[in-house]
């Protein structure tokens, strides 16, 4: 079962009091978060005179937020009526910015959301992540590598952010959704729209398994500005961001901006000097972002060594060789494997895994594995 909101959910009062200072003319994230260190609540903010709000804001805004309600409170009304019948549904949560399930790492950020609008798996929002993004035009190559990094980090109880675009964003999601650190997707539009539609069945897996968050109100269709804003929340839910494939415009680079400017570090992963797709990963290594190569670079720089996913799978320095020399040289099905060392093919996943971030050996398309000798 999904978590849901708590008892310190908030009222209807409550409620339409962010949805007021969201939606209020002129005065966006900047102001309102002004506002709110100021105030305390949204509540207290409508509560205040002129002159107080004008102390800490421009006439014009104050104006704005005392502005009488009679020609919107019909919309108002009619927003919080779908607001409160959407998080009624299971497996949907609306957290205000104080509220205290809301992700505190995102919470910390400059121009953190007022209202986080998720579906499914909100614990998600609390544990270590990494946000892997890329290129929505990406090569074949870009995709198995996003979708195997993606997949040997869950498996090692790392969550994987990304944007619910093609390409890149879209394999790191499937990655994620293989292992036991689940994948969240942020998205840029309301949380009961889907986009891009090719990716409706891959949403409503993430939805079931994972985690979809919004900053946008319900019903907000794709808007180009958007998708570039929500970026700061990737960045924002995560540790480190992951650059898997890159063109030199790419917007992943903005992900990696604001990263650097929220204190996250940047990874990338190098490829083809002759390939415009890496020349956006090319230029984040120049300026300072960490090369990495495989899942345990990664896992390194986050402090979560090979103990971490060894755990509870029986993994020690004699069971290497014995798996290696069943392997061979020649590639070999998993199922296969098992067959030959008599195990189950779930019990033996633990043991590939730390093979796999030790450079020991490579996942191949197909399900086959290929040992790697130094």
């Amino acid at each position: 079962m999904h978590a849901t909101e708590s008892s310190s959910s908030p009222t209807a009062a409550t409620l339409a009091a962010w949805l007021r200072l969201q939606q209020t003319p002129g005065v966006g994230l900047v102001t309102a978060h002004l506002l709110l260190e100021q105030f305390g609540t949204p509540a207290a903010i409508f509560q205040a005179s002129h002159a107080q709000l004008a102390q800490v804001i421009k006439l014009s805004q104050a104006s704005a937020l005392l502005a009488p309600q009679a020609s919107q409170s019909d919309a108002l009304a009619a927003q919080l009526d779908a607001v409160q019948a959407w998080r009624a549904q299971p497996g949907n949560l609306l957290l205000t910015l104080d509220h205290p399930g809301y992700p505190e790492l995102l919470r910390q950020t400059a121009g953190a959301p007022l209202m986080l609008y998720i579906k499914g798996d909100a614990s998600l929002l609390t544990r270590t992540a990494v946000a892997v993004v890329g290129s929505r035009n990406a090569s074949v190559m870009g995709m198995q590598n996003a979708e195997r990094m993606a997949q040997a980090l869950s498996e090692a109880g790392v969550t994987i952010v990304s944007g619910l675009a093609l390409g890149i964003d879209a394999a790191a999601h499937v990655g994620g959704l293989a292992g036991a650190g689940g994948t969240v997707a942020v998205i840029g539009t309301g949380a009961d729209r889907i986009y891009p539609a090719r990716n409706a069945a891959l949403a409503h897996r993430i939805a079931e398994h994972g985690c979809i968050v919004s900053e946008y109100p319900l019903g907000t269709p794709p808007m180009r500005d958007n998708f570039p804003r929500r970026n700061r929340i990737i960045s924002g839910l995560a540790r480190a961001v992951l650059v898997v494939e890159a063109a030199a415009r790419s917007g992943s680079l903005i992900t990696a901006a604001l990263a650097v400017a929220q204190n996250r570090d940047v990874y990338a992963m190098p490829g083809s000097v002759h390939s415009t797709l890496s020349k956006g990963c090319h230029r984040l290594i120049r300026e300072g972002a960490k090369l990495v190569e495989t899942a345990q670079d990664v896992l390194s720089e986050l402090k979560m060594g090979m103990a971490a996913v060894t755990t509870g799978s029986h993994f020690d320095d004699s069971f290497v060789d014995v798996v290696l020399d069943a392997m061979g040289d020649a590639p070999i099905l998993a199922e296969t494997l098992a067959v030959h060392l008599q195990q189950s093919a779930a019990d033996l996943q633990g043991q590939l895994l730390a093979l796999e971030l030790a450079g020991l050996l490579e996942r191949l398309p197909g399900g086959w594995l290929q040992r790697l000798r130094p």
